[in-house]
């Protein structure tokens, strides 16, 4: 307790023999001599220390040595005395301590100079999730998941440069999911700012629920010690936690993009919720100076180049706000944008028995009906989504109904089959921008076999999945 005592407790500190500062591509420059006094942050920081070891002196005299030295030093790049204080603690409040030099928020051009390349891109990387979530994913239990956290941040802090950089999911600032990612890798760093939207530097510092990702690319060989053995493992492994809103990827993992947009949706989902926004797994198209909101199968979006030349971002997931939209993960060679909220909304479905019209204006309750049953040409695919998602997916039909109705959308059903073949691209496109007109009548199709069967199948269907208890306006 005397280390703490007034007469001890002295400031500056004495600097050290030879500080030295990293910057990107190993050039090195003198330090300043002498530190800045501390801000009130950093006080009251101190302060909690202090309190923290009159209780556990041992463990907490351990903790404030370490991290009082290492806030005393100037970490490059960050931009000035204050930065490297809060971003400190901000890593130790992810279990993570300093050990000597942290690079943060650095620009790809400053990863290239320093001789970082581009991962090599993988695909079909094991993700695990722990929580309630939907989509058939292996589970994590939560004591495994605390040990492999344990030994992922003991890993990050016995190296001697961390990376640290921060993003975001979502372009609107009202409604997005703030991202820090702490690595041991600067390769994962580069692929993951492909995913991630910029945002300023210390936005995220102001965020009361940010995401974590911990990578951890050397330790893949303990992490499969610790969720079982197998070849599935061989290339690196994923493990979220929606509670803790926390991503670890271990080995090569941070190399599979699609992996890693699927497990960022899930995080996401509940925080963008949370502040207003209705996150769904479609696309934003923009077409003729309006925007118009797309479910579709995955397979007629990648079957059309002409639709993929008009979407805002090739990849799915989207959140439409109070009065604003925008896409989850921006095309890289399309900047982000925010949106309008869309015009109109369009579901498309696949059917080769011509039951479905090729073209029909639907009700809301008729819309949320056909995106909950995402009928693909025999098929049933919930919701569109084969992706994990924490949202049961009637809760989600239910939010877009409510949505359509109260801002009375006009929202269209196009069968993305004509005589049994699929349509191409530029049929396709006609066809939304005919949706687009607001000029389509109801359908009047007259309901022969072909239109009861099919009938039959969406309702066996989802009385099965979702059982009886459907709202009253959810209809064919």
């Amino acid at each position: 307790t005397s280390f703490f005592s007034e007469k001890s407790f002295q400031w500056p500190p004495s600097p050290p023999s030879s500080p030295l500062c990293q910057r990107p591509g190993g050039a090195r420059t003198d330090a300043p001599q002498a530190a800045k006094r501390p801000s009130r942050r950093a006080k009251h920081m101190l302060g909690l220390l202090r309190r923290r070891a009159a209780s556990s002196p041992a463990a907490s005299l351990q903790l404030f040595q370490c991290c009082y030295h290492r806030s005393s030093e100037r970490l490059l790049p960050c931009r000035d005395q204050e930065v490297s204080y809060g971003l400190n603690w901000a890593i130790a409040a992810r279990g993570v301590v300093v050990k000597d030099k942290v690079f943060y928020n650095l620009e790809p051009s400053e990863l290239q100079k320093s001789g970082t390349a581009y991962a090599e891109r993988l695909s079909g990387t094991p993700l695990h999730v722990k929580g309630n979530v939907i989509g058939g994913f292996p589970e994590i239990s939560g004591a495994q998941f605390a040990k492999l956290l344990k030994q992922v941040t003991f890993h990050l802090s016995s190296i001697s440069s961390l990376y640290v950089q921060d993003g975001a999911i979502g372009s609107s600032a009202e409604c997005d999911a703030k991202v820090r990612v702490i690595s041991d890798n600067p390769s994962a760093i580069m692929s993951l700012s492909n995913i991630l939207q910029k945002i300023p530097d210390r936005a995220i510092s102001h965020d009361t629920c940010p995401l974590t990702i911990y990578v951890a690319s050397s330790i893949s060989t303990n992490v499969r010690n610790a969720l079982g053995s197998g070849t599935q493992y061989a290339n690196g492994v994923a493990v979220a936690d929606i509670e803790r809103s926390s991503l670890i990827l271990c080995g090569k993992a941070f190399a599979d993009s699609a992996m890693l947009k699927d497990a960022l949706t899930a995080l996401a989902a509940p925080i963008l919720s949370a502040r207003g926004g209705l996150p769904v797994p479609g696309w934003l198209l923009s077409s003729g100076g309006s925007i118009v909101l797309l479910f579709a199968p995955v397979e007629v979006i990648k079957s059309c180049s002409e639709i993929q030349d008009v979407l805002v971002s090739t990849d799915s997931g989207v959140v439409i706000c109070s009065k604003q939209s925008s896409v989850l993960f921006p095309t890289k060679s399309r900047p982000p944008q925010l949106f309008t909220k869309p015009a109109t909304v369009v579901v498309v479905s696949s059917d080769s028995t011509d039951a479905l019209p090729l073209v029909s204006k639907l009700s809301p309750g008729q819309a949320a009906y056909h995106f909950l049953a995402g009928y693909e040409d025999g098929k049933f695919i919930p919701a569109y989504n084969r992706a994990p998602s924490p949202f049961d997916q009637l809760a989600l039909a239910n939010s877009l109904f409510l949505h359509l109705k109260k801002d009375k959308t006009p929202t269209y059903l196009i069968n993305a089959k004509s005589s049994g073949k699929q349509i191409d691209g530029k049929d396709l496109m006609r066809l939304i921008e005919l949706a687009q007109s607001n000029g389509m009548p109801d359908s009047t199709k007259p309901e022969d076999t072909r239109v009861a069967e099919l009938k039959g199948k969406y309702r066996g269907f989802i009385s099965s999945k979702f059982g009886k208890c459907l709202p009253e306006e959810f209809s064919f």
